[in-house]
This record gives C-alpha cells, sequence and structure tokens, in this order.
C-alpha cells in the first residue's frame, strides 16, 4: 500500500494541500470551477484551447479575483498536422452539419482567417501570468519554454499517452508527467504515434512511467471516486488528474442535459470518435455524432472542431444534448455528485492520511 509520502511531497511542489489535479477542459472549462477546485485545496486547471493573448489575460485576471491559490494553465501544442482555412474544402462537411444550423435557426458563417491563434501568442500572456503551473498537451514543450517557465517560478506539467511519450517529457525537463490512459475523456492527446495505436489503459499504463522517468507522475483517466485514488496511488503515482467527476457538477460550463448525461452513463457508454473535431477523442455518442460518422465526411483538425463549434455554441445556450460534444470518461456513471466539493472530499478520502 502507498504510504502517502509521494503523494505529500507532490502536493509540496505544486504548492497545494493535497495532489488532486483538476483535468483542463478545452472549451469547457470555467472559472468557477477551476476556482472552486484550488480553494478547496487541489490544482484547479484552466483550458486555453482557441484563446488569444488578450482573452487568457482577461481569464487569468478572473481566476485571481476569485481564488489566491496556485492553478494550472493549459496549452495544446501544434503537432504540424494542423490545416489552415486555405488548406480545406469545407464545403462537404458543411453540407453534413448543414442540417445542425437549421434546427438551431442560426446561419452556418463563413470560414475565419485563422482557426486557431498562434501559440507564440498564448505563451506570451501565459508566461506573461505567471501561474503556478502551465501544463500542455500533444506535444513536448521546447527548451526555450521550459527555461522561461523555470526562470519565473513556474512549473511545467505534460501528459503523456505511452512510456516513449512520457520519457520523452521528462527528457524535456518537465517538473510532472500525467500519464492519461485510454479510459480518460475527451482528446487523446497522442503525439509520437497516431491516437489509434497509443490506447493504454491505466492500470497498465501508470506503473510503467513510473518505472521510466525520475519525475512525479499523475494519474489520469477512469478515476472518479476514492477507490480510483486508491487504486492510482498503489500504481506508485504521486497523484491523481479528474475531469468527468468535476465536469458533471454544477460548477462546470458543461449545459445542464450535458451534466445529465454524464451521469446517467454507462461504463460502456463512451466511443472514440473524430467526428467532432477531427481529432479522435472519447465522449458520448449523441445524434451529432452518428450523423457525421455515417456520413463519413469529416473534414481534418482544426477546420472539423471550427465547423462543428459554430452549431455548438448554439447548441449549448439553448441546452441540446443531441448537438454536443458530450466529452467523458469511461468512469463517468461514478460521476454522481452536484457540487465540486462533494466530489473534492470523495477523492480525497482515497488518499493515505499521510498525504493529506
Amino acid at each position: 500500500m502507498p504510504d502517502g509520502h509521494a503523494a505529500r511531497r507532490l502536493a509540496r511542489l505544486l504548492g497545494v494541500d493535497v495532489p488532486i489535479v483538476l483535468g483542463p477542459f478545452g472549451g469547457l472549462s470555467s472559472v468557477a470551477l477551476t476556482a472552486s477546485v484550488s480553494e478547496l485545496g487541489g490544482l484547479g486547471s484552466y483550458g486555453l484551447y482557441g484563446y488569444d493573448g488578450d482573452r487568457i489575460t482577461s481569464t487569468v485576471a478572473s481566476l485571481r479575483e476569485a481564488t489566491s491559490r496556485p492553478f494550472a494553465l493549459n496549452l495544446w501544442l501544434p503537432t504540424g498536422d494542423e490545416v489552415e482555412p486555405g488548406d480545406v474544402d469545407l464545403e462537404p462537411a458543411r453540407s453534413v452539419v448543414a442540417p445542425f444550423f437549421a434546427e438551431l435557426g442560426v446561419a452556418m458563417p463563413p470560414a475565419p482567417q485563422r482557426f486557431l491563434p498562434t501559440l507564440d501568442d498564448q505563451l506570451d500572456a501565459v508566461l506573461d501570468a505567471r501561474p503556478a503551473v502551465m501544463s500542455v498537451v500533444f506535444g513536448v514543450p521546447g527548451a526555450e519554454v521550459v527555461d522561461a517557465a523555470h526562470r519565473q517560478g513556474t512549473l511545467v506539467m505534460g501528459t503523456a499517452t505511452t512510456v516513449d511519450e512520457a520519457v520523452a517529457l521528462s527528457t524535456a525537463g518537465v517538473d510532472v508527467v500525467v500519464a492519461s490512459g485510454a479510459e480518460a475523456g475527451g482528446h487523446r492527446v497522442s503525439f509520437l504515434r497516431p491516437a489509434e495505436r497509443s490506447l493504454v489503459g491505466t492500470f497498465a499504463l501508470v506503473p510503467q512511467v513510473v518505472d521510466a522517468v525520475d519525475v512525479p507522475v499523475i494519474a489520469a483517466g477512469g478515476i472518479a471516486d476514492r477507490r480510483g485514488v486508491a487504486a492510482a496511488l498503489a500504481l506508485g503515482a504521486a497523484g491523481v488528474q479528474v475531469g468527468t467527476a468535476f465536469l458533471a457538477t454544477r460548477q462546470s460550463a458543461a449545459a445542464d442535459s450535458y451534466r445529465a448525461a454524464l451521469r446517467g452513463a454507462a461504463a460502456d457508454g463512451t466511443v472514440l470518435t473524430r467526428a467532432m473535431s477531427g481529432r479522435l477523442a472519447r465522449g458520448l455518442p449523441n445524434r451529432a455524432v452518428q450523423a457525421i460518422e455515417e456520413a463519413g465526411v469529416i473534414a481534418a483538425f482544426p477546420a472539423q472542431n471550427w465547423l462543428t463549434g459554430q452549431f455548438r455554441t448554439v447548441a449549448a445556450r439553448a441546452d441540446v444534448a443531441d448537438l454536443l460534444s458530450l466529452w467523458a470518461g469511461q468512469a463517468a456513471g461514478l460521476a454522481t455528485h452536484v457540487d465540486a466539493a462533494d466530489v473534492f472530499a470523495e477523492l480525497s478520502a482515497g488518499l493515505p492520511h499521510t498525504a493529506t
């Protein structure tokens, strides 16, 4: 059984009370949830997918108004296969999703000049913000980025879906590695091999990553209650990252129907799909996913993500779950609490007493 010393060391490193990390939701993060987890004694995380520098700066200001405790800012690193508006013909994909725009009563907008802000713009804003932790997915941060973060006292956390990815991150100088098993909800953030070839389960991944790297390892994927926390630490992890269980709470940015779908999910109720974004992600299937997959027309990332995002934003306001990206992990059925404090208390109960 774990003695809690590794968990306590990680908590000290992160500047938190207990090593419970909120999963960063790209597009679904909220100031309320991030601040809640930080105030409860864990590490709140905020996903900055699609945010330009100005929006990052204003978001950080809101976070600092809501909490004085440490939090993490999360960035998606480019993998090199991202398309620009001039590189892709969106018409076939538009024709597939046109009925959803019509159903919601909104016009389909023209393509933007850019699908995403530049990484440099985002990095400048994040480093200027000086968060306690900068976390990254989909790659290895460059040496200059790691050095710049360390010079100002910001820790760097990277996410791995395979042992090789964990070793690459550790070699690059990150301070903490998140070992994300295939059970995890949302995008499969693999970067050394295709996501379909990097589907290692949490139970298999975590101990092998612990053995392969010399930095603290945080387990993610399929963890939603005290049993998952205890199991993760028994496998050698120093802490846990939890997404779906927190996403189901009232503090999250998920629509009411989305939260209800999470709490009613079966263990085998999620699917891996590229339908909503162009990249492989785990979520609950709905009418939009089914229609896009049946049509067999999916634009490359991030074009598909931008396109579906235009109707998903409206669907979220109208609370139409069938037209949302219902990202969810395989432990969604364990996400029974409606308040972040109750989720946090349940997870904390799985920590050894020496870790708290």
